[in-house]
């Protein structure tokens, strides 16, 4: 069992049947999770077992405001074992494979544990950001209803924050910080690129809405 072209077609078709999808969660966003791991793999990592866990993991897609979307990772992995079973998988690995899928979701609050399960994470976490972060973010508040920005105090120097209300909030809540919190890496360093040019980005939609950014907005932006 490896990560051959035909292991990943079987892999893609049988996702392409059964996931339910959104804006930010589709065929494609497994692509270029599986693209993302394997920049920041290395030589220690089983390519079939990440490979699987890169296109299954999220075989079951809850909306971001389903109040069981914290079990979605769980479900996923539980779905995934004829899957894995039928492609040719052993114990072992299907074991693997459904650890990574179960650790790499932020609201399931699960510790990855092997190299596998790490990589897993942080490639999808990098997909939260950069110019696609941007579009990911923008096209799911838009399917959620919230609205862009508050137009009275679009950086929150006066309120407290709320990703609910507001999409670029969510920035600030949860996906500047991400660089800090990944776990290989080759992720870190690809989250801390990728995080600059969302504050590039934010730098020129605070000048066209005539709101400066405030330092502490900007203050993931390094040299590394």
């Amino acid at each position: 069992m490896d990560g051959s072209a035909d292991l990943r077609s079987r892999l893609r078709a049988v996702v392409a049947q059964r996931m339910e999808t959104d804006p930010a969660h589709d065929l494609a966003h497994l692509d270029r999770v599986w693209v993302n791991a394997q920049n920041i793999a290395d030589g220690a990592t089983d390519r079939s077992v990440l490979l699987a866990a890169c296109y299954l993991h999220d075989l079951v897609n809850l909306p971001k405001d389903d109040p069981k979307r914290h079990l979605a990772s769980r479900k996923s992995a539980q779905k995934s074992e004829p899957i894995l079973r039928e492609l040719g998988y052993n114990d072992t690995q299907i074991s693997a494979i459904q650890h990574a899928i179960e650790a790499h979701s932020f609201s399931a609050n699960i510790t990855p544990e092997t190299p596998e399960a790490c990589i897993l994470r942080d490639a999808d976490r990098l997909d939260a950001l950069g110019a696609i972060g941007v579009a990911r973010n923008f096209s799911v508040s838009g399917a959620l209803g919230r609205t862009l920005y508050d137009a009275a105090d679009p950086f929150a120097a006066n309120r407290p924050l709320d990703d609910l209300a507001f999409s670029i909030d969510h920035w600030k809540v949860k996906l500047l910080a991400l660089p800090d919190d990944m776990l290989t890496e080759g992720g870190a360093a690809l989250a801390r690129q990728r995080t600059q040019r969302m504050i590039r980005f934010l730098e020129e939609f605070a000048d066209e809405i005539g709101h400066p950014l405030p330092a502490d907005w900007s203050s993931s932006r390094t040299d590394h």
